[in-house]
């Protein structure tokens, strides 16, 4: 497994106008960009780039900065396949030669990171190809264009970088790959980073919600309190059901529970899973506490795969697939979901420490180190029918999930 370095590391080099590696996922370019700030572009750094990269450099930027700037797309309708938003390439009009130098490179990338520049400072076409990052960064879409723009944003500087693929120094005509790519970051004492981590990183430090609104909602378990919160980047609309004081004895040991979306389950009554019950369970555990809170993740549809997604799934499942082998089938993870977000919610309730009502293991890792901690898992009874058996032996035996008293139930069947 390749060794990659910290993304505290890659931000102190970006900040001192070294350059990083960043990696991007197997399942999309699986290519290694070399990637420095744009406002830190010098003719050295410009020709150490061209020297071991494809030599197609490229200036990501956000949206705002290349409407600032009058750089328009280069097709009208964008062909990628990846999604680079390429933008008509421009050079600085004062201060260079024919353009294509690494100095007079190095002049056109500082100026695009001015923030005093205009767009009568460039000539277009030139030699160096902005790129039209999305808002949101890598938490948005996981590419090197967004990589580039908040590493820079990350270390202070302004949200402008610079990027070029590494090719290989083995296979001619090919781009570097992983292990490779540790080589030269070894050799030329760069960091090595993943966007994965990257992704992890910010989804850690950075603030994700915010709170929109807070209702009370009569329910047959009792009045709750209904506090709505909106994902900043994917905008996906989350719920807290709040029961009693949560800040009383500082926040400590409240009982929770995390429940994923499930249209089919929650709202249709399907019995092919067990989500309804489990919420209509935690509800019900919550109120017999007096305190606590259930928490309503949307954008979990399906493990995170999403509704169509799951109706597919479901005639794989038909066909004989398990439910972790249908997802695998249609190229999607077993388990899609992120509980960064819900931890998030959890903290701005003030919540410091937990009792996790659930099965799933995953939940435990994924919510713990976001400030809070579990200090007792409280298992979820489990509803068992003929429809859904298959499926819970398959969260049990191939997804780890703490179903016990399964055999019990399906005994009782």
């Amino acid at each position: 497994m390749t060794r990659f370095d910290t993304i505290e590391r890659a931000v102190a080099d970006i900040a001192a106008g070294k350059a990083v590696v960043v990696v991007d996922d197997e399942g999309r370019e699986n290519e290694g960009d070399l990637i420095f700030a744009a406002e830190k572009a010098t003719p050295e750094l410009v020709a150490f780039m061209i020297r071991y990269t494809s030599g197609y450099i490229c200036v990501p930027l956000t949206g705002a900065d290349c409407d600032r700037l009058g750089l328009p797309p280069m097709y009208a309708i964008n062909q990628d396949k990846h999604g680079t938003a390429y933008t008509v390439s421009v050079d600085a009009r004062e201060g260079v030669s024919t353009g294509i130098s690494a100095a007079d490179r190095a002049t056109t990338m500082r100026l695009l990171a001015d923030r005093d520049a205009h767009a009568a400072d460039f000539t277009r076409p030139g030699h160096v190809v902005p790129l039209r990052a999305k808002d949101g960064g890598v938490l948005r879409r996981p590419g090197h264009t967004e990589a580039a723009v908040d590493l820079a944003r990350m270390a202070g500087l302004g949200p402008a970088g610079v990027i070029c693929e590494i090719v290989s120094q083995k296979n001619e005509g090919d781009m570097a790959r992983t292990e490779e790519l540790r080589v030269f970051a070894d050799e030329h004492e760069l960091a090595l980073i993943s966007i994965a981590d990257m992704i992890a990183w910010r989804r850690k430090n950075e603030k994700q919600v915010e709170r929109i609104a807070e209702a009370r909602i009569p329910t047959r378990y009792g009045e709750f309190r209904a506090v709505g919160y909106k994902s900043i980047y994917d905008e996906v609309e989350h719920v807290a059901l709040v029961l009693g004081d949560l800040v009383v004895d500082g926040g400590e040991d409240v009982l929770v529970r995390v429940h994923s979306e499930c249209l089919t389950g929650d709202v249709f009554g399907s019995l092919r899973c067990d989500c309804g019950p489990q919420l209509d369970a935690a509800m019900e555990m919550v109120a017999t506490e007096g305190r606590g809170v259930v928490l309503y993740m949307r954008g979990h549809e399906g493990r995170g795969i999403g509704l169509l997604h799951k109706l597919q799934a479901y005639q794989l499942q038909d066909s004989g697939h398990d439910t972790v082998d249908a997802n695998i089938e249609l190229g999607l993870p077993a388990d899609a979901r992120d509980y960064g977000t819900g931890a998030q919610i959890l903290v701005d309730l003030g919540i410091k420490s937990m009792r996790l009502l659930t099965n799933n293991p995953t939940k435990l890792v994924g919510l713990e180190g976001y400030r809070l901690s579990i200090t007792e898992r409280v298992p979820m009874p489990v509803h068992v029918t003929a429809e859904n058996l298959r499926y819970l032996r398959t969260k049990r035996d191939r997804m780890g999930h703490h179903l016990a008293d399964l055999d019990l139930d399906e005994r009782a069947q």
